[in-house]
């Protein structure tokens, strides 16, 4: 798979130090098990090579998005068979070291449309594949959105947004890594969550890093 040449973006020390400081605020204000259940189900996508109802649930859970949709249901109609071969069609294609992070997130968002709540939408199927792929992939959601366009960045909902999304992810971790900080695209999306607001907090004073209970899946 080939994608256009694109213009590597560098954010200036001044955007890049809002960025740093946002991932620094992250955490230091969010709880450090909180992960636990993206890092369980991660586990458990890399012993089945895919990802089953139960998974999907979990990550719903880990991401507040609601339950109480037609997708759902719809989904849990589907036999846990027919949801395993699609999704594992998606744990291939982000693990796929053959392509280019950008080129397999793209790949990996394309394979979940044929299921339900994943034709529209990025905020559940990037939290699939960052747990299919914690390595490579990241979050997508409007706090990270709404965090680009205060980096200067652009973004458009065209299709495709999810490739187009982790190429930025890919272009702020070279950042960081040039400013002498080993961060991960998760490092990235983090930063972006918390810089992304509009609250820090949750009440008790936890962030949580993840959206706003909004369910963007069509």
């Amino acid at each position: 798979m080939n994608t256009p040449e694109r213009t590597f973006q560098v954010l200036d020390p001044q955007v890049w130090e809002i960025l740093r400081s946002s991932h620094a605020a992250y955490q230091s204000g969010t709880s450090p098990v909180y992960d636990e259940v993206l890092t369980e189900v991660a586990e458990k996508i890399r012993a089945t090579a895919s990802i089953g109802k139960a998974d999907i649930g979990a990550l719903l859970f880990w991401k507040r998005l609601r339950a109480d949709t037609t997708w759902v249901r719809e989904l849990m109609t589907r036999p846990e068979q027919d949801v395993r071969t699609v999704t594992a069609k998606a744990v291939a294609a982000v693990n796929d070291q053959s392509l280019t992070v950008p080129e397999a997130a793209s790949a990996g968002r394309g394979e979940l449309s044929s299921l339900p709540g994943f034709k529209t939408g990025d905020a559940l199927a990037s939290a699939l594949l960052l747990a299919a792929a914690p390595g490579r992939m990241a979050v997508y959601d409007d706090r990270a959105q709404a965090a680009l366009e205060t980096l200067g960045l652009s973004l458009s909902a065209a299709r495709g947004r999810y490739g187009r999304y982790m190429a930025l992810v890919e272009d702020l971790r070279t950042t960081a890594n040039m400013q002498g900080h080993a961060w991960t695209a998760r490092d990235v999306d983090t930063a972006l969550f918390w810089l992304g607001g509009p609250s820090k907090t949750q009440p008790g004073g936890e962030a949580h890093p993840t959206g706003p209970d909004r369910i963007d899946e069509g």
